[in-house]
C-alpha cells in the first residue's frame, strides 16, 4: 500500500482540509482526514491579497510561509492520528490559497512556500497544480473532475459530483465514460461574504440565516443578468468576478431589501446557477452528489433539489463513502500520484487545454 496526503485551501478561505489517501494498486481509501483553521488575521490577509494593495509582494510572501506552517500543522495532525511516520507517505499533494484566476490572461496564482512546507515535513511536496494546464491553452479549472471520474464513475450511469466551495463547480460523469464539467459561479463565496458584512459571522450554518428569509424575485433576475452564466464550457471563474462589491453594486436599487431576504435571493442563485448547469451539461443525471461545505447547507441543497424539479435526487457524496469536506483534499492526494506516475491530471474536454498534461511541480523533502 502506498499513501499520499491531500492538502485543500478554497475559496471560502476558512482554513486548511487535509487526507490521507491509502492506495492499493487502483483501489482508493480514505485513511484519515483533518482539518486546521486559519486564524482571523490570516484569514483577512489571504482576503485583502485577492485585490491588488500596497507591498503585495513582501505581504504575499509572508503569508505564503504562514500558509506552509498551518499545512505542516495539518500534516502532523493526520500523521499522529494514523500512527504513522513521515516516511510512510510517498508525497503531499497542496493546492495553495488561489488569490488571483485569470486564465484570460494567461496565469493563476495559488499563494504557497511547497519549499518550506517539504522543509517542515520531510516529505516530497507536489504543487502549483495548475500552471500546466494553463500553459497548454486550458482554463487550469476545475481539475476535481477527473478524481471525480476515478472515484464516483459507474458504467451505464451518469452521476453529477457538484462541488460547493466558495466557487460551484460540476462533474458530470457520463455513463459511456466521457466527462464534462466546468465553474458554475458562486457556490458560497456570496452567501459568506453577505453574512459576515451583516452579522460578522464566517457562515449561515445550515443555511438557518437564508431560511428566515424569502426570495426578492426582482434581485435574483438581476443577479442571473450576469455574463459568466451565458458563457460557453469551458469556463473557470473565482473571487476575481464574484466579491462582495459585485454583490453591493447590484443591491443599490434594492435600499430597503430585508439583509436575510438577500441571504436567501443568494442562496437561491446558487442553487439555480448550479441547476441550470447540470440540465444543459448532464440532463440525463439521475442522481447528483454533493461536496464541499455547501453540502452542509441544508437550505442550499433543498432549493437545488427543488430547481431540479425532480430531474435527480441529491444528496452528499457521503452516500458515495466519502465525506463532503474531504473530496477536494482527497483529489490533490491522487493528483500528487498522477504527477508521480507522469500520468495527465487534467481532462482537456474540461479544461479547454491542448492535450492531457502532468500536472504539478515537486519539491524533495
Amino acid at each position: 500500500m502506498t499513501y499520499y496526503i491531500g492538502l485543500m485551501s478554497g475559496t471560502s478561505l476558512d482554513g486548511v482540509d487535509g487526507a490521507l489517501l491509502e492506495m492499493d494498486g487502483a483501489a482508493r481509501r480514505t485513511a484519515g482526514g483533518a482539518h486546521v483553521p486559519f486564524p482571523p488575521s490570516l484569514r483577512a490577509e489571504l482576503m485583502a491579497l485577492q485585490s491588488a494593495g500596497h507591498n503585495e509582494i513582501e505581504r504575499e510572501a509572508r503569508a505564503a510561509n504562514q500558509l506552509a506552517e498551518h499545512y505542516a500543522a495539518c500534516v502532523a495532525t493526520l500523521l499522529e492520528d494514523a500512527g504513522m511516520p513521515a516516511a510512510g507517505v510517498r508525497a503531499i499533494g497542496v493546492h495553495g490559497q488561489t488569490i488571483r484566476h485569470r486564465p484570460e490572461l494567461g496565469f493563476t496564482r495559488q499563494t504557497n512556500n511547497p519549499a518550506l512546507l517539504a522543509e517542515l515535513c520531510g516529505i516530497d511536496v507536489i504543487a502549483d497544480f495548475r500552471s500546466r494546464d494553463i500553459a497548454a491553452g486550458g482554463q487550469g479549472a476545475p481539475l476535481v473532475p477527473a478524481f471525480h471520474q476515478a472515484q464516483f464513475g459507474k458504467a451505464g450511469q451518469t452521476r453529477v459530483v457538484a462541488n460547493i466551495g466558495g466557487i460551484g463547480n460540476i462533474s458530470v460523469l457520463h455513463g459511456d465514460g466521457r466527462v464534462s464539467g466546468f465553474d458554475t459561479g458562486p457556490g458560497n463565496v456570496l452567501m459568506d461574504a453577505w453574512i459576515g458584512a451583516q452579522l460578522g459571522k464566517d457562515y449561515d450554518a445550515d443555511g438557518a440565516w437564508a431560511a428566515s428569509g424569502k426570495e426578492i424575485p426582482a434581485l435574483l433576475a438581476l443577479l442571473l443578468q450576469e455574463p459568466y452564466f451565458a458563457l460557453p464550457a469551458p469556463k473557470s471563474t473565482g473571487r476575481d468576478l464574484f466579491h462582495l462589491d459585485w454583490l453591493k453594486a447590484r443591491l443599490a436599487g434594492f435600499p430597503g431589501a430585508a439583509p436575510a431576504d438577500v441571504q436567501f435571493t443568494l442562496t437561491k442563485l446558487t442553487a439555480l446557477t448550479l441547476a441550470q448547469a447540470i440540465g444543459q451539461a448532464g440532463p440525463e443525471a439521475d442522481a447528483v452528489y454533493v461536496c464541499g461545505g455547501g453540502a452542509y447547507n441544508d437550505t442550499l441543497l433543498r432549493e437545488l433539489a427543488a430547481a431540479l424539479a425532480g430531474q435527480a435526487t441529491v444528496e452528499s457524496t457521503a452516500a458515495l463513502g466519502v465525506a463532503p469536506h474531504q473530496v477536494e483534499a482527497l483529489a490533490f492526494a491522487w493528483l500528487a500520484e498522477r504527477f508521480l506516475a507522469r500520468e495527465a491530471g487534467n481532462l482537456a474536454a474540461v479544461t479547454g487545454a491542448r492535450g492531457g498534461r502532468v500536472l504539478g511541480a515537486l519539491y524533495p523533502r
